[in-house]
């Protein structure tokens, strides 16, 4: 395993310096986004020719990219869409540049893009009025997905889904329908996100010990349930993530209350050797500190050797 960093957190930077910055850092890996009006990868530019120098400048910072993302396009492919005329543009819109990036990917020769797929209406989750609504979603994500997993096998790409509110598959259950939904296609895989699962109250090792085996990439975010303001606005607390009242919120790894020992043995046991992409989407600190936190505290569990066979 190795440990790279999402580029979000490093927007502030020019890209010359945010690689330089994220290897100085400790990292060896970067999760670059592509959508559009990203600072740092223009899709249509890269797929043009400009590909070739985006490689070299990650070469020459002595990083590789664990994985492209295209999550806010990617979103578009269920919607929520608020304009119901404009539907069938957007996903259409979505399933393009999703494919544009299995493309740049391909590439670059690397193996993932990380997305979200979306959902139609995901407060269809509750059984109430309709106990069958949230089965409604399944024939859109089924019409839509297919397709766009079809042209990423073409490409040698996964689409590594990453399950988070508002999308079809958010838990274990719902990724394991999506799973079944697109008849178990070889492109379709997942981001493991603990934090957004643990939002969902779901343990990722219990994820990990039953789609382990789709898990292509990982990001290191870390949850906190606030203890002393679960009280008055539990989980699915509204409002800023900086607010003082939330009863959750993101944290680096090691401020939360994940046991990123427990999540690495169950990654090891998958038998995953990939990277770790710390996403920094935490309100107590600041980019650089974060960052330096969360390096802190996962470099010295990392397991970067397969298991030996028995010798005791």
């Amino acid at each position: 395993m190795r440990l790279g960093v999402c580029a979000q957190v490093l927007f502030d930077l020019p890209l010359r310096d945010a690689l330089a910055a994220a290897r100085r850092l400790g990292f060896e890996a970067i999760e670059l986004p592509v959508h559009r009006g990203n600072p740092f990868v223009d899709l249509d530019a890269c797929l043009a020719g400009d590909w070739r120098a985006l490689a070299s400048q990650i070469r020459e910072a002595g990083l590789t990219i664990s994985a492209l993302s295209v999550h806010q396009e990617g979103q578009l492919l269920l919607g929520p869409h608020p304009d119901p005329s404009a539907a069938a543009e957007r996903s259409a819109f979505a399933a393009r540049r999703m494919i544009d990036a299995a493309a740049l990917a391909a590439r670059l020769e690397v193996p993932t893009v990380c997305g979200f797929t979306g959902c139609a209406d995901w407060t269809r989750f509750f059984p109430w009025p309709d106990p069958a609504g949230f089965a409604r979603e399944e024939g859109p994500l089924r019409e839509k997905l297919l397709p766009v997993l079809d042209a990423y096998a073409a490409l040698g790409v996964r689409f590594a889904h990453e399950c988070h509110p508002f999308q079809f598959a958010y838990d274990l259950e719902t990724a394991e329908r999506a799973v079944a939904l697109v008849e178990g296609h070889p492109a379709f895989a997942f981001n493991l996100d603990p934090a957004n699962l643990a939002f969902a109250e779901i343990d990722p090792c219990a994820f990990l010990e039953v789609l382990g085996d789709r898990v292509v990439h990982v990001h290191a975010k870390d949850a906190e349930r606030v203890a002393h303001r679960r009280g008055r606005s539990g989980t699915l607390a509204q409002g800023p993530w900086d607010r003082p009242g939330r009863g959750f919120r993101f944290r680096v790894p090691g401020w939360g209350d994940l046991d990123w020992r427990r999540i690495i043995t169950g990654l090891q046991m998958a038998g995953y050797t990939g990277v770790l992409a710390v996403e920094h989407e935490d309100p107590t600190m600041s980019r650089r500190e974060g960052l330096v936190q969360a390096v802190r505290h996962l470099s010295p569990l990392l397991l970067r050797e397969p298991p030996s066979e028995r010798f005791w």
